[in-house]
């Protein structure tokens, strides 16, 4: 299974977009969706002779091994192993005494950096696609960093802030204008339930409405349907909302979360949401649930967030 996915290089100057697809195995559509995006941008000229593109599109497939097993990781969470003191020590260290997924950030690493030094751009932009174990709405994760902000919210889909300060060494850690030597904007874009088909769309549309956002291609030549399909799922959404806690879990805490628990349903201080070998886990305020776990791996039981006044708007949702 090949590391990159594909590479797009317009004709015009413009930055740098790179997207990871599967950094958690079990998350397939953002590899798929990367492959049709490669599709369409060369197919586009054909069809269409005034098309340009600015910049270049790189896509990479994250964790191999984890993909081909379908498993959120096989040793180690590689979303959460972007910290300097591992990324120091695994590029000190030979390939052959790191474990498996010191492996995999390792050659992330060193390909991102080729394509730096290949492309020398202006900015760089990193897009991680991601999808969760329960249904429900999409919604886009930013950074403090305003840019950061402004692009995940021209996806349509609810953004959740101050979810870095809660979690520590994922990708938007990690790519950073201070680790990557030039001006870099990283976000994440969780686009429904993995096994969904429609995850796959919802990512393609993403991915092309960021192309758009920051300046890769022009407006006119992104097709309505990729607005509607992000906005049609997101209906009715805070358009902002602020995380407030992380129910964190170990094995042995044999954490059970309670059946048909959506992304974004409301639930109330005191309902209980889980149960572990203490008894019922329950929530702590009023909030909107977010990734319930559903799956066997993983070391968060589910996140509760509280939705934001919309600035534009006036009002909590659209």
């Amino acid at each position: 299974m090949r590391r990159l996915i594909g590479k797009y290089t317009g004709r015009q100057r413009g930055p740098l977009l790179i997207c990871f697809g599967g950094i958690h195995g079990n998350e397939q559509a953002g590899v798929k969706a990367l492959g049709v995006v490669f599709n369409l941008l060369e197919r586009e000229p054909v069809v269409n002779p005034t098309f340009a593109f600015s910049g270049r599109l790189v896509g990479f497939r994250g964790n191999r091994q984890a993909l081909s097993q379908r498993l959120r990781y096989v040793e180690q969470d590689l979303n959460r192993m972007w910290r300097p003191e591992l990324i120091e020590r695994v590029r000190q260290t030979h390939p052959a005494q790191l474990r498996y997924e010191e492996r995999e950030l390792r050659e992330l690493l060193e390909a991102v950096h080729r394509e730096i030094e290949s492309y020398a751009p202006d900015r760089v932009v990193v897009l991680d696609l991601h999808t969760t174990s329960a249904d429900g709405g999409i919604f886009g994760i930013a950074t403090d960093d305003p840019e950061s902000v402004r692009i995940a919210r021209a996806m349509h889909a609810p953004v959740i802030t101050g979810m870095l300060a809660g979690l520590q060494g994922t990708v938007l850690h990690y790519f950073t204008t201070e680790n990557l030597g030039v001006p870099t904007m990283a976000l994440a874009f969780e686009a429904g339930q993995h096994d969904d088909p429609l995850s796959i769309n919802r990512c393609i549309a993403a991915i092309i409405n960021c192309m758009r956002t920051i300046g890769c291609v022009d407006a006119d030549d992104v097709e309505n349907r990729h607005d509607e399909l992000l906005i049609a799922y997101a209906k009715g959404l805070p358009d902002v909302a602020k995380l407030l806690h992380i129910h964190r879990i170990r094995p042995e805490d044999e954490f059970r979360m309670a059946p048909n628990y959506r992304n974004f349903q409301p639930v109330r201080k005191g309902e209980i949401l889980a149960y572990d070998r203490h008894g019922p886990v329950k929530a702590i305020a009023d909030a909107h649930i977010l990734m319930p776990l559903y799956q066997a791996q993983g070391s968060d039981g589910f996140f509760l967030v509280k939705a934001l006044p919309d600035k534009r708007s006036n009002g909590l949702s659209r």
